[in-house]
């Protein structure tokens, strides 16, 4: 397992192996965002097609802190391969098996193996809000403005 030197603690993820084949999520170098997910089952997708695989564990994701599912750049260049949510949300109270969303954009069949590395799993802190309702927002500088409106 690869460390971080930090002068804070790291967050400590539980993991539970339902798939004794499979390793548990792991850094693939220093400094890496994200830990390599990998496939439970194999399976074949087939152009447009999208598969729900699982990924042989369950987690306990610290409390204040979300797991954001994102896809591998180098399977969606490679395969047009990458996830149909992304990114996808794990909460810090879901105890049950890690699925990812896949689906195959490329132009050909795209075989998924047992044990290949799917998607990548960051952990982050989040910051959980008090909602109040209003009957006016504070105005910006860009106000109601939507997507392009600030420029392209």
């Amino acid at each position: 397992m690869l460390r971080r030197h930090s002068p804070v603690p790291a967050p400590v993820l539980d993991v539970r192996r339902l798939d004794p084949a499979l390793p548990v999520p792991t850094y693939a170098h220093p400094g890496d965002a994200g830990l390599d997910l990998h496939a439970a089952d194999s399976t074949t997708l087939l152009p447009g097609e999208r598969a729900l695989v699982p990924c042989g564990i369950a987690i306990a994701i610290p409390e204040a802190h979300v797991g954001l599912v994102h896809p591998r750049s180098g399977l969606a260049v490679d395969h047009g391969l990458t996830l149909l949510n992304a990114p996808g949300t794990i909460d810090a109270g879901y105890r049950g098996e890690v699925k990812v969303l896949l689906i195959n954009h490329g132009s050909e069949p795209v075989e998924v193996e047992h044990g290949q590395r799917i998607a990548q799993l960051v952990i982050t802190p989040i910051a959980v809000v008090d909602v109040r309702e209003v009957d006016r927002l504070e105005g910006t500088g860009r106000g109601r403005g939507g997507f392009g409106s600030t420029g392209r």
